[in-house]
């Protein structure tokens, strides 16, 4: 008579941790194929494309909700539900266009910074750098500008919050 038995190895479920450390193994560095002025950067696609279909194939997947004010990336252990997260807060924006790219910008580095990839070099010579690229702020409008200064004053927003996202005149810095 011939009888099956499991071992402890195939009874008991992996452990999300080492899920994610498997994954993290197989990753690799991200391909940079966007240019911004004279920088190259891994956008959102490219970031996706080298860790979406490893962390799937390790049990694992990403999601990336906007809940309340806030992007927020999850790496969730489909077997066990277990999650790990990050959140970066939105700025207040109006403008839907602004508000998208706001949305990808921090999709992409919330998802860079849980997962600690890094991009590939194009000429080798910044090999320990990660694939986070300072974008170029935008200028605020004179709307937006009155609307943030509300929200300092309604205490929604700081003005090093503002500072973060957006380049002033110098009438609009003393401001604030």
């Amino acid at each position: 008579m011939a009888t099956t038995k499991k071992t402890e190895e195939q009874s008991s479920p992996v452990p999300m941790y080492r899920k994610l450390w498997n994954a993290k193994q197989q990753i690799g560095k991200v391909h940079k194929n966007a240019k911004s002025h004279h920088s190259k950067y891994a956008d959102l696609n490219a970031v996706l494309d080298a860790c979406e279909q490893i962390l799937l194939d390790n049990g694992l997947m990403i999601l990336q909700p906007i809940k309340e004010d806030s992007v927020v990336t999850q790496i969730i252990d489909v077997d066990s539900g277990e999650l790990i997260e990050s959140f970066m807060r939105l700025p207040a924006l109006t403008n839907p266009q602004q508000m998208g790219s706001a949305i990808s910008y921090y999709r992409r580095y919330s998802l860079v910074s849980l997962l600690t990839l890094a991009a590939t070099d194009d000429d080798g010579a910044e090999a320990s750098k990660t694939m986070i690229v300072e974008k170029p702020k935008p200028q605020i409008s004179a709307d937006g500008f009155k609307n943030a200064l509300q929200a300092i004053k309604d205490g929604t927003y700081t003005a090093d919050q503002l500072r973060a996202i957006y380049s002033f005149t110098p009438e609009q810095e003393a401001q604030l």
